[in-house]
């Protein structure tokens, strides 16, 4: 058999393919000495996974039952195996469950219509998570900025401590090295200023700025609340200088706070916001909802996502939504939350100096940490307790809406017991050293 040999290219074509010079083996022939599995490494996962959920349970491959502080990330949002969700998925997977955008999603504009109504915004544009709806969200700022005659204007002003995601865009967003390093420059038009500094807000306004991006709680960072003042500080800075206002509600938002969108405890009404997360009761969606100045610009062509708004994401989308937005639902978040918030201060007055304070609004809790977090987080493990690591050496809180007051107080037990573990060890620790 006649093998032709691949050459360096001389800049003239040649007829027929460059074959090898060795001939391909087949995969048993092959001896590999890959070290790498098959599933990426960038998650330093626990060596538990679970095989079944019910409200805020879930129950592991190994059997033990773990009460669920961490939602998946503050993303179950009606728990698990809530059965209204269930039934929507199911039934909407029987029927139809992607189209894409060249045609009317009816789920999709019954979802977008219900936000509508229930919040500030005149429009919605569906998409699949948090980083995209904040990608969107900026793109949507800079397009009115352009589209109103201030094409100059491209900047995004965000805050030191701020986590918006991970595509490239967002990462220069954030603004955090650590998730910069290795990834090459950084997206330009990203400024950052100290968070909860109304003084050094305006310094860090330019003639290129666009617009504002704001956590209204930073979740990632630490569970740290903006305060009212910086919050209006926003606000009347925007109107000032033409700017538009957006809030990354991915976390706060779909009621997480005791209100459907965390804004709202401010009264500061925004331009444009991000929505994800719980939107979606862990069904993946994300949403961008704005007002008709901003959403106006958002032309047939300007932006798009194959799988964004599908029938079966927003039949997710709807059922969690009516389910919050039911009588008493919000209310029972503010009443549990509060009462949780009270359980937790008991929990530092009796961790033994493990925890020294609390943080946070609703059920979105956090508890500063004496010892390393990641040390807690194991201590809470075995005390069949989930719970999310955040910055600042946090353990973050923040369980399923539907989460009863005798959940918490359970949850705070075990919290104490995991504290008093850790000292023990300490203490044993101390004493062999010794």
């Amino acid at each position: 058999m006649h093998r032709r040999i691949l050459k360096p290219c001389s800049g003239q074509p040649e007829q027929g393919f460059a074959i090898p010079q060795q001939p391909f083996r087949s995969q048993p022939d092959i001896q590999r000495s890959i070290m790498i599995p098959a599933l990426m490494p960038n998650y330093k996962r626990a060596d538990l996974a679970f095989e079944q959920g019910e409200g805020v349970w879930l129950t592991a491959t190994n059997g033990r039952r773990y009460l669920d502080f961490g939602a998946g990330i503050a993303v179950s949002s009606l728990g698990h195996a809530h059965p209204k969700l269930v039934k929507a998925i199911s039934d909407q997977a029987a029927k139809v469950m992607h189209v894409s955008n060249l045609y009317r999603v009816p789920q999709a504009e019954k979802l977008a219509q219900l936000l509508v109504q229930n919040t500030f915004a005149d429009s919605v544009l569906f998409c699949n998570s948090g980083a995209e709806a904040n990608e969107a969200m900026v793109k949507m700022i800079r397009r009115a900025q352009f589209e109103n005659s201030h094409p100059e204007r491209t900047h995004i002003l965000c805050f030191n401590g701020a986590f918006h995601g991970r595509t490239l865009g967002m990462i220069s967003a954030t603004g955090n090295p650590a998730y910069q390093k290795g990834f090459g420059p950084v997206v330009a038009g990203f400024d950052h200023a100290p968070f909860n500094n109304t003084n050094t807000l305006r310094e860090a306004i330019t003639p290129e700025t666009a617009g504002i991006v704001v956590e209204p709680v930073q979740g990632e960072s630490g569970i740290k609340p903006a305060t009212q003042e910086f919050m209006s500080a926003l606000r009347t800075a925007c109107d000032e200088y033409g700017l538009y206002l957006g809030f990354d509600e991915v976390q706060t938002g779909v009621g997480r706070t005791g209100r459907l969108f965390a804004h709202e405890l401010y009264d500061v009404k925004p331009d444009v916001i991000s929505v994800a997360k719980g939107i979606g009761g862990g069904f993946p969606l994300g949403a961008v909802l704005a007002t008709e100045e901003v959403a106006k610009h958002l032309t047939p062509g300007s932006h798009g996502t194959t799988y964004g708004g599908n029938p079966l994401a927003c039949s997710a989308g709807l059922a969690v939504l009516e389910e919050v937005l039911s009588p008493g639902f919000l209310e029972h978040v503010r009443t549990v939350g509060s009462a949780f918030g009270t359980m937790l201060e008991d929990v530092v007055k009796r961790s033994g100096g493990v925890f020294d304070s609390v943080r946070g609004v609703g059920l979105m809790r956090g508890l500063h940490c004496v010892p390393p977090v990641a040390d807690v987080m194991a201590a809470i493990l075995d005390q069949d307790l989930l719970a999310v690591g955040a910055g600042d050496n946090v353990l973050r809180l923040v369980p399923p809406l539907i989460v009863t007051e005798a959940e918490c107080r359970e949850a705070c037990e075990r919290l104490i017991r995991a504290a008093a573990a850790l000292n023990a060890q300490t203490t044993k620790t101390q004493e062999n050293a010794s």
